[in-house]
């Protein structure tokens, strides 16, 4: 450890709510859920290098679309109130918002249109920012969000697993806006209207074919509603939700509609990825004897880990391991958890990150963070950060490395602004022939950013969250994840 210095988290008792229920990286940087996790104060030097990835991202799409603009006009905005000394009643704030919220209106696909707003209004939440500006007798920015939801349609997402997700964006487009409300403690809204919101999105789960994303998506959607004080109507209504999602992923070898990766993968990492995330939805809904409801599922998690291969491993690691913790499993399960993030970090020796953009290209990423979340980074080196840093010319070995480069490198961004090794992103470098890594993929981006498409809002959410962690160092949670922290075991 003291190689690095201080790290924002020094072990898994030093977790908050909210990192206990939104750990891993996909969450934030793929959904946009929970961003600027571990605050660790103002720096003017991680400030200057956000900047700078703004205004290169600005100027390599100077039409940018409205995701894009919007990340950069609300991570300027962060870095502005949280900057030392900052007087927020100089800054023209209601103007700023306006403007960000005009833009939000401007992004045409329905789903991201719902995410950025939410993403703004968690952030007024974290910042302790005045909600008035958001919500007033001119406009009512949370009704008008509400409103955006409604727009999302089915089977949207243009990749191989085309007709298998269903309304999984509405999913999480709901699971975004109730972690959003109960930030801004406007929760209430969701259900005392003409329409009960929870049971709305409940109800979504029926319109998910694929068992992989009916558990995935709903363990997330279970989680917050939990945050909210509402899993009565998960559990206690004329149906059992959880209970039914959990039967539906037992029946997947009948239902077959299994999913496709980037990279072929085991069956195993098919069962394993939704069940570990459901039975960390569990953990949060305190509601333990589910583990063993139809079948002992931390005996089929278990199985399921000692079939998957090394790298998807990597991307589960931190899934399992939050999932035994936060059921209280941990020591029964993985006795030896030294040994356990050991190996973990051995299995670095094979994973190269410039192999493929998905499997390998993350798994680096997800090991560091790991490390770092377990106190172990002191099994990380410089060799092994070199290596992830400077892995991104390897993606032009194929057009979908190439254009999917975004995405590993927003993980990459995001692990190292969390053990304090950012500014390696924003260093000449040998290997970019004397650009930093940031100006090099940046630069590489297709005209318009056309072909990466929705990859470049993985990058404004990684800028973004890295905005939102340089406010005060000991920010507090706000009061809902406050408060369901006390409940947590």
């Amino acid at each position: 450890m003291e190689r690095w210095g201080a790290m924002p988290v020094r072990g898994l008792g030093d977790l908050g709510a909210e990192s206990r229920m939104i750990t891993t990286p996909w969450s934030r940087m793929v959904r946009g859920l929970g961003l600027g996790q571990y605050p660790v104060g103002y720096d003017p030097t991680i400030a200057g290098h956000l900047r700078k990835a703004f205004d290169l991202i600005a100027l390599k799409l100077p039409e940018m679309n409205g995701y894009t603009h919007f990340c950069g006009l609300l991570g300027t905005l962060v870095l502005d109130v949280t900057a030392p000394f900052a007087d927020v009643s100089q800054l023209d704030l209601a103007g700023a918002i306006e403007q960000i919220k005009n833009v939000i209106r401007k992004e045409p696909n329905p789903y991201y249109r719902v995410g950025a707003a939410c993403i703004l209004m968690e952030s007024f939440a974290k910042l302790r920012l005045d909600t008035m500006l958001l919500i007033n007798e001119r406009n009512d920015f949370a009704q008008e969000v509400l409103s955006m939801v409604d727009e999302i349609g089915a089977d949207n997402i243009q990749d191989n697993n085309a007709g298998r997700h269903g309304d999984y964006e509405k999913l999480f487009a709901y699971t975004a806006l109730f972690l959003s409300f109960g930030h801004l403690g406007i929760h209430d809204r969701l259900i005392s209207g003409d329409r009960n919101l929870v049971l709305d999105a409940l109800g979504v789960l029926d319109k998910i074919p694929a068992p992989f994303f009916r558990g995935r998506g709903g363990s997330m959607l279970f989680s917050a509603i939990s945050l909210l004080g509402y899993e009565a109507f998960v559990f206690d209504g004329e149906r059992d939700y959880l209970r039914d999602v959990l039967d539906y992923m037992d029946s997947t070898n009948s239902i077959s509609i299994p999913v496709t990766f980037p990279q072929p993968t085991t069956p195993a990492f098919q069962k394993i990825y939704p069940l570990v995330t459901m039975l960390n939805a569990i953990a949060m809904s305190n509601r333990e004897t589910y583990i063993s409801y139809g079948r002992d599922r931390l005996n089929d998690m278990r199985l399921y880990w000692e079939e998957i291969a090394p790298a998807e491993k990597a991307h589960m690691s931190l899934y399992y391991i939050m999932a035994l913790y936060n059921l209280r499993r941990l020591d029964e399960q993985i006795p030896d958890l030294d040994k356990f993030v050991e190996e973990l970090v051995g299995s670095l020796a094979i994973l190269d990150p410039g192999a493929n953009f998905f499997l390998d290209g993350l798994s680096n990423a997800y090991i560091i963070e790991t490390a770092m979340l377990t106190g172990r980074m002191d099994l990380i080196d410089e060799a092994k950060l070199t290596r992830m840093v400077d892995c991104f010319p390897d993606l032009d070995r194929s057009d979908i490395d190439r254009v999917n480069r975004p995405y590993p490198f927003s993980y990459t961004l995001n692990v190292l602004g969390e053990i304090g090794q950012l500014s390696l992103l924003f260093k000449p470098r040998e290997r970019y022939d004397g650009l930093s890594p940031t100006e090099w993929v940046i630069a590489h981006l297709s005209d318009g950013g056309r072909a990466e498409g929705n990859r470049l809002f993985m990058l404004g959410n990684a800028l973004v969250s890295q905005a939102l962690r340089l406010r005060y160092v000991r920010a507090r949670e706000t009061p809902t994840f406050e408060r369901f922290g006390s409940n947590l075991p």
